[in-house]
């Protein structure tokens, strides 16, 4: 409902008006005198509202919990998922430099990534925490953090913008920090790394086949060696046939682009709505939708559930004031082909 003009202050306070007189019934005590009903305060703000998450329902449970708490019917369906890739050799071969202490950082944009190097290790009869041990590892974002943390690794740099460039800015930073007071778990390279002191070495990039060049081009620029190993594809899945027909029957309000594969897939399999709102997890995402004709309507705060929950209340209730309760460790980052670009 559109409020009603503001009261002037110069006129005083506003008026007290009375409430209405009881009324009372002339058809006895079954319908005796009824207060006024009060306006409803719990009322959940997605009520009535439909919500496509296209992604995995094992990546998707956290968001979708999140959003039928609030009362949003939620259609969960995948439009990609990744695949092996068909040569294993160079994982392969990365995992043994790794464990070798060839590399002096390893890179990683996407929990699809840990996967594979955690399944490439196992084939080798390694542990992958044991082989991370002579590098620095980076993450993109808090739930890739955690995710390298739960096989072991240590990670040293997580950037303050959950994105390939916020990476790169963040190796900026360091390449240019004055390493004469380095921390201990910083001091100790192979002579094959490189001077981690003045911020160069090999960098181990293991990433999807259609992640962006901006980590491998920003590494560059900055005097390291990136060393790109394509660890998984990903590949298109169709969208169940109960969210083709919701969508073009239009009961979708709102989908959720959680990659820029996914806002290709929703784009290709679906066709553009301009009635379907589009909430993006960040801004390369929102950039790919926008180029597929999706209409944008909102880019989460984070990469994490509880940001992309606000977004959609926000966008489908007009009404931000109040975040949705979510798990603070609800963290999702930009997965797939590394949304972050």
């Amino acid at each position: 409902m559109t409020p009603g003009p503001l009261r002037d202050p110069s006129r005083g306070p506003a008026p007290v008006v009375p409430p209405p007189p009881a009324r009372t019934s002339t058809r006895g005590d079954a319908e005796a005198t009824r207060p006024a009903p009060s306006p409803r305060s719990d009322v959940a703000p997605l009520a009535g509202r439909t919500v496509l998450v296209p992604r995995a329902p094992e990546r998707a449970a956290g968001l979708a919990a999140t959003l039928r708490d609030a009362g949003a019917r939620v259609l969960v369906s995948p439009a990609i998922e990744r695949a092996r890739v068909e040569d294993a050799a160079p994982v392969d071969g990365a995992v043994a430099r790794l464990a070798h202490g060839d590399f002096a950082w390893v890179v990683v944009t996407s929990v699809n990534a840990i996967d594979e190097l955690v399944a490439s290790a196992a084939r080798q009869g390694v542990d992958l925490g044991d082989a991370a041990r002579r590098s620095r590892w980076a993450a993109v974002g808090p739930a890739t953090h955690r995710a390298l943390e739960a096989v072991g690794i240590q990670v040293d740099l997580e950037p303050t913008e959950n994105s390939a460039r916020g990476l790169v800015t963040a190796f900026a930073a360091l390449a240019s920090t004055d390493h004469t007071s380095t921390s201990p778990n910083q001091a100790s390279t192979s002579a094959n790394q490189g001077s981690t002191s003045r911020g160069r070495g090999l960098v181990l990039l293991p990433q999807g086949d259609l992640a962006a060049p901006t980590m491998h081009d920003g590494l560059h620029d900055l005097g390291y060696v990136p060393h790109v190993v394509t660890v998984y594809r990903t590949v298109t899945h169709a969208l169940a046939p109960e969210v083709v027909a919701a969508w073009h029957a239009g009961e979708v309000d709102a989908v959720v682009l959680t990659s820029g594969s996914v806002a290709r897939e929703v784009a290709r399999q679906l066709g553009p709505r301009d009635d379907v709102a589009g909430v993006a997890i960040g801004d390369p995402t929102a950039r790919t939708a926008r180029a597929v004709g999706l209409r944008l309507d909102a880019v989460a705060a984070r990469p994490t559930d509880s940001a992309l929950a606000t977004a959609l209340t926000t966008v489908l209730s007009g009404d931000p004031a109040t975040p949705l309760a979510a798990d603070p460790t609800d963290a999702v980052d930009p997965t797939d082909e590394g949304d972050p670009s």
